[in-house]
Order: C-alpha cells, then sequence, then structure tokens
C-alpha cells in the first residue's frame, strides 16, 4: 500500500506530468510546410454523454481540436474530414458532433465525416479509405500534442503523408512551489502521457 502510494503522489505532481507530456511531444516537429497538403483531418477526442433528454456533447479534447481545426482551415481553406466514432456509452458518434461544431459555430465546411472509428489506427485507417477515393495523399492532421505521435505514425503506416497541427504544448513546471505538489489535473495528464508510451509501443507490435 505504501508503495501504491508513492507511485500515486509521484504520478500526481505537476513537475512530473509535464516532464512525462514533453517527452511525449518532442518527436512532434515545431513547424511544417504545408504547401503539399490536400486536406485536413481532425481526429475526435471524446464525447460526453448527456444526461436524460440531452444530446450528447463533445468532451474537452474534442473541443480543443475542433478550435485547432477552425484556425487550420481559416489558414489554409483546405476541404475537412472529421474522424470519431462513439466510445464509452455515448450516442452519438464524435465526427458527427465536430461537424455540427465546426460548420454551426466556426463556420467552416465539413467535406467528409468518418464515425466508425474506435481508436487512432482506426481514424487513419477509414479516413484513408475516404481520402484515397477523392486522390488525397498528403493531409494536415490535427490533434493535440500529446496524441500527435502516435496520430502521425498510424497515418503514415496506412499510406498517406501526415503533417502535424498539434494543439497548444505543455511547458516543463518547475518554477512554483504548486508545480511539486500533487493534483488531481497532473494526475489525469500522467495518465494521457503513459497511454501515449504504452500505446505507441503497442501499435507498432500489433499493426
Amino acid at each position: 500500500m505504501l508503495v501504491a502510494a508513492t507511485f500515486l503522489y509521484v504520478a500526481a505532481l505537476p513537475v512530473v506530468a509535464s516532464l512525462l507530456i514533453s517527452r511525449v511531444e518532442a518527436s512532434v516537429p515545431a513547424t511544417s510546410d504545408f504547401a503539399a497538403a490536400q486536406a485536413i483531418v481532425v481526429l475526435g477526442g471524446g464525447v460526453h454523454r448527456g444526461g436524460a433528454g440531452e444530446r450528447d456533447s463533445l468532451g474537452f479534447d474534442s473541443l480543443g481540436r475542433v478550435a485547432a481545426a477552425a484556425r487550420a482551415w481559416r489558414r489554409l481553406h483546405l476541404p475537412v474530414l472529421v474522424s470519431g466514432g462513439g466510445g464509452r456509452g455515448a450516442r452519438e458518434p464524435a465526427a458527427r458532433l465536430m461537424r455540427q461544431a465546426l460548420e454551426d459555430d466556426f463556420a467552416v465546411p465539413v467535406a467528409w465525416v468518418e464515425d466508425a472509428s474506435r481508436n487512432t489506427y482506426e481514424n487513419a485507417l477509414y479516413s484513408a479509405r475516404i481520402l484515397n477515393a477523392a486522390h488525397i495523399g498528403t493531409v494536415v492532421v490535427v490533434t493535440d500534442a500529446w496524441h500527435m505521435p502516435r496520430a502521425l505514425w498510424a497515418f503514415a503506416r496506412v499510406g498517406l503523408k501526415p503533417l502535424p497541427w498539434p494543439g497548444p504544448r505543455q511547458g516543463l513546471l518547475y518554477d512554483r512551489i504548486d508545480d511539486f505538489l500533487p493534483s488531481l489535473s497532473a494526475l489525469a495528464q500522467t495518465g494521457y502521457a503513459v497511454h501515449e508510451l504504452i500505446g505507441a509501443a503497442y501499435y507498432r507490435l500489433h499493426y
């Protein structure tokens, strides 16, 4: 119990969470040349299930990716594909909710909807089928910076050329006393980082 409690305490420290997240994000290029890009692909990041009589809504990660996709579209003016199925009891696929948010809230047209995928590899695989039919091979991938390395690997694996458009990066935290005190948000970030490190290894073995 003492060992478990110690690991939990360390995992909840912001300085530890930021070190792990920064390690995951380190392989994402700081800049990219989008001259050859043909489309923008936005990856879903979860759906919040609505209560009785309420519709599902986009989760926090999905909302951030939608906002980033809107910025990418305003700069590049490329056709947009949204990708993400339902999960964890959601009644509506993330892709459909993302399309609604992009079109209604950001005035960004969505050209394609891929709403069957259940994980990052399927995001890439099912998106590739749609994009190949449109003769598109080079895409701008929009997702969180900590999720980008695994996403880039998956899209390259299915034969596309992915260009990263990551969300804000997590800087190193070690300049305030609060950075050395445990918090739930830091514990969640540590979970993201560990999930990506394990997921990257699993993808290379499984796919």
